[in-house]
């Protein structure tokens, strides 16, 4: 029988693997996805708080224009407008366009970029 020896393994190993955007931003879109979930449900909460009762509704304010609330709901708003301009950004490469390294580090940095700045024009407006 054959014997093959490997120099290296066969799958990118934690040791030797540079994360890259493209591979960065693919985890954040997840991230940011499963993080709406959060953010939504605080929403939910203080809808459902006020139609329950005074004293229910209290809590839920409470919570939600607490600093934590503040920062969930901020933070919420990032990981919308995020996962909205990633989203953007697959759709166009499902048309076979911007595949290339370097368009898809750009398209990358303009959804980090593009998320920051929408997010504090709706802070402003809101």
């Amino acid at each position: 029988m054959a014997e093959t020896k490997r120099a290296r393994p066969l799958s990118p190993h934690i040791q030797i693997y540079r994360p890259q955007l493209t591979s960065t931003t693919s985890i954040l879109t997840r991230i940011t996805g499963n993080g709406l979930i959060i953010g939504t449900m605080l929403v939910v909460w203080w809808l459902l708080a006020a139609a329950l009762s005074p004293e229910a509704f209290e809590t839920a304010d409470w919570v939600l224009t607490s600093w934590f609330g503040d920062l969930v709901l901020t933070l919420s708003v990032w990981a919308l407008w995020y996962h909205y301009l990633a989203g953007l950004r697959h759709l166009y490469w499902d048309t076979g366009n911007g595949l290339e390294i370097e368009t898809a580090e750009k398209l990358g940095w303009a959804c980090i970029i593009g998320s920051v700045v929408l997010t504090i024009l709706t802070i402003i407006v809101i």
